[in-house]
């Protein structure tokens, strides 16, 4: 029977589940939960959550229906004046921070923004082996021996033959008694997948810029990750050159030169071709620029990149455009001009600030694949 703190804990997930979606695009805008995340679980700051009590007033004030007072009005004495009056000795509103974990989280963020799941393109035929024990056989090595199976069998052989004394219950198996752990052999499909992030760190791309997809990424990276076992990220900062950087590296690297995207486009696709395979993995590309590139020449160059080698591997290839005060915005008509909107791998998403993360997020994830 389930104890009654078990209930309570239950009862109170549900409780911080729901702060949690409530809040859900406060947390998304603002990127409070990026900067809180640990190897399995993420700190999620709510406000103080009470138990609902009773509330007494003072003494010598009469009972309900008593006194002077017209209806409607409170029946609590006194009214609350915010902000005036000396400092007082009373603990105010805190916050509470509770983790969760990002499989939680992730769940949260699928219920909230009616993500599908993905289904796989990846090892769709390819398997991998897993060694499951999940019966008993009479032969084996002694370190697999099972010992409540030995033992019962032992019990119920001595018991048959009339040896058994329960005033000295010694029990001690034979070689026919004695049953070991046996295995199954089970091939399961491998379903890896690799998010390959673009970011255009020229003159153009500011600090804020840089936030924005800083949180994008977190909210993409949580989503995949809880939809494929094995997931791999890969980053690719360029402004007229493009290289390949750790993580820190992505997000904090300040640069103010030009800008050529086919050469983040280059270094993707040779990526792909050398390391990840369609046939065996996921692809997921994601680039965000805000727009500007070198010359139409090379806008060109990045749409035959895309038709012919990046988009034929990958399962989406999303790319978030995101408003500058310095970029002109061009790359995202320029895409719009050569895809139409059946072709579905290729996903764009203007973003013109943080309130619109959250779309954008939807429609990258939105596709299921």
């Amino acid at each position: 029977m389930t104890q009654k703190i078990d209930q309570d804990h239950s009862r109170f997930r549900k409780i911080v589940r729901g702060k949690i979606k409530q809040n859900l695009r406060k947390y998304i805008t603002q990127g409070e939960l990026v900067g809180r995340q640990g190897k399995d679980k993420i700190s999620v700051p709510l406000p103080q959550i009470e138990v609902p009590r009773f509330r007494y007033g003072q003494k010598n004030q009469g009972g309900v229906g008593q006194g002077p007072g017209n209806e409607g009005d409170p029946l609590s004495p006194g009214e609350e004046q915010p902000g005036q009056g000396p400092a007082g000795n009373q603990p105010g509103e805190h916050v509470l921070e509770v983790e969760v974990t990002f499989e939680e989280l992730a769940e949260i963020l699928g219920e909230e923004l009616e993500l599908p799941r993905i289904e796989p393109k990846g090892r769709k035929t390819l398997t991998t082996r897993k060694e499951r024990f999940t019966s008993i056989r009479l032969t084996g090595p002694e370190s697999l021996r099972h010992f409540k199976r030995t033992f019962k069998r032992a019990l119920r052989r001595q018991i048959a033959m009339g040896v058994y004394n329960p005033d000295r219950p010694v029990i001690i198996p034979v070689r026919e008694d004695k049953r070991y752990r046996s295995w199954k052999v089970e091939y399961l499909p491998e379903t890896n997948a690799v998010i390959i992030y673009i970011m255009d760190v020229s003159g153009s791309m500011g600090d804020e810029q840089k936030e924005i997809v800083r949180i994008e990424s977190f909210w993409i990276d949580t989503w995949l990750r809880s939809q494929y076992d094995g997931i791999e990220s890969r980053y690719i900062i360029h402004d007229a050159t493009a290289k390949e950087v750790d993580r820190d590296t992505f997000f904090r690297t300040r640069e103010s030169g030009g800008t050529m995207i086919s050469s983040a486009y280059k270094l993707c696709a040779k990526m792909i071709e050398e390391e990840y395979p369609a046939s065996e993995w996921n692809i997921y590309p994601f680039h965000f620029s805000d727009g500007d590139n070198w010359s139409v020449d090379d806008t060109g160059l990045c749409i035959k990149l895309l038709r012919e080698e990046i988009l034929p591997a990958s399962n989406i290839f999303c790319y978030g455009q995101v408003e500058s005060p310095y970029g002109s915005g061009q790359f995202l008509k320029d895409l719009k001009d050569h895809f139409s909107e059946e072709e579905d791998t290729l996903v764009t998403s203007e973003i013109k600030g943080r309130d619109a993360i959250v779309d954008s997020i939807r429609t990258f994830l939105s596709k299921g694949r």
